[in-house]
C-alpha cells in the first residue's frame, strides 16, 4: 500500500467501527482524508484493534513523520551543558522521552483536530497510547493528581518513551504559590521516571502554559529552576530538551538561560 491507499483503509476500518459514522464520506481531496483519519482517531475509545489496522496504521504514521522530518539531539547545540532549546515539533524529534501535557484523565485529547499537544503525541504515536493509558488509569483507579507523571512507550514516534504529567490549571493571570509547587512538581516527576527508567534525555513542553493558562515567564523560570536542581541533587546526566512553540517563549528561555 502507498500513503493514500493506507489512508482510505483506515479511514474505512474506522468508520466500520462506529455504526453511528455510517452516513460520513471519505473526502476526495488528501487533506480532507487526513483530517478525517485524525478527527476519528481523537475521538475512538480505548478498545484492541486488529492486527492488519495495526501495522496499516503504524506503517502510515511512521511514513508521515518521516515526511514531516525527524530531528535528532545531535543535530542540536546546547545552550549550556546537558540544556538544549529547541522550536519544532516534539512530535518529530528523536530522543529517550518527550513529556506531554496530559489532563487528568489521562487518556489524551478527545476533540477532533485539536492543536493541543496532548492531541498531537496520540495522534501520531498511535491508538496504541490511549488503550496503554487507558490500562494505567484502570490499574491506578482514580484520576492523575497534579504534579505527578506516568511512563508509556511512544509506539510510532520517533523518541523512546511519552512522560504524562498533569499540570496546574490557573484560572487567572497570576498562579498561586500551591500552582508553582505544582509545576515544579511535574518536572520533578519527570525526571525521577526518566531516571528509573534509564532515560538519557528528556524533551519537556512548556508544560501548563496552553489552555492551562500558566503565565509563560512564571513557568519557564520554574522549569529552568527544578531542572537545574534535579540534576544538581541527584547528579543526573539526563540532557533536557526545552521544546518552546514561539518566537516569544524562545526568546524567554534563552534569557533564563542566559
Amino acid at each position: 500500500m502507498n500513503q493514500a491507499e493506507r489512508r482510505i483503509f483506515l479511514i474505512q476500518e474506522l468508520l466500520r467501527e462506529e455504526p453511528r459514522f455510517g452516513r460520513i464520506a471519505v473526502p476526495d481531496d488528501r487533506q480532507g482524508q487526513k483530517d478525517l483519519l485524525r478527527s476519528l482517531m481523537n475521538v475512538r475509545p480505548p478498545r484492541p484493534i486488529g492486527s492488519e489496522f495495526a501495522a496499516v496504521q503504524d506503517a502510515y504514521l511512521q511514513e508521515a513523520i518521516a515526511e514531516k522530518g525527524v530531528t535528532e539531539l545531535s543535530d542540536l547545540t546546547p545552550v549550556e551543558p546537558g540544556f538544549y532549546l529547541w522550536r519544532g515539533d516534539i512530535t518529530t524529534l528523536r530522543c529517550g522521552a518527550i513529556v506531554n501535557a496530559a489532563n487528568s484523565g489521562m487518556t489524551g485529547c478527545y476533540q477532533p483536530c485539536h492543536n493541543c499537544i496532548d492531541n498531537c503525541i496520540h495522534t501520531y504515536a498511535g491508538i496504541q497510547l490511549r488503550s496503554a493509558c487507558a490500562e494505567l488509569m484502570e490499574a491506578q483507579g482514580y484520576e492523575e493528581p497534579t504534579g505527578q507523571a506516568k511512563i508509556t512507550p511512544a509506539y510510532n514516534l520517533p523518541c523512546r518513551y511519552v512522560l504524562h504529567t498533569v499540570g496546574p490549571i490557573v484560572g487567572g493571570g497570576t498562579a498561586t504559590a500551591e500552582q508553582e509547587t505544582q509545576l515544579a512538581s511535574c518536572y520533578r516527576a519527570c525526571l525521577a521516571l526518566a531516571a528509573e527508567h534509564n532515560v538519557k534525555s528528556v524533551a519537556f513542553c512548556c508544560i501548563s502554559t496552553g489552555v492551562f493558562g500558566f503565565p509563560r515567564r512564571r513557568a519557564a523560570e520554574i522549569a529552568v529552576e527544578t531542572v537545574r536542581a534535579c540534576r544538581a541533587e541527584h547528579n543526573h546526566s539526563i540532557e533536557v530538551i526545552f521544546n518552546v512553540f514561539s518566537e516569544t517563549d524562545e526568546q524567554i528561555y534563552r534569557a533564563i538561560l542566559g
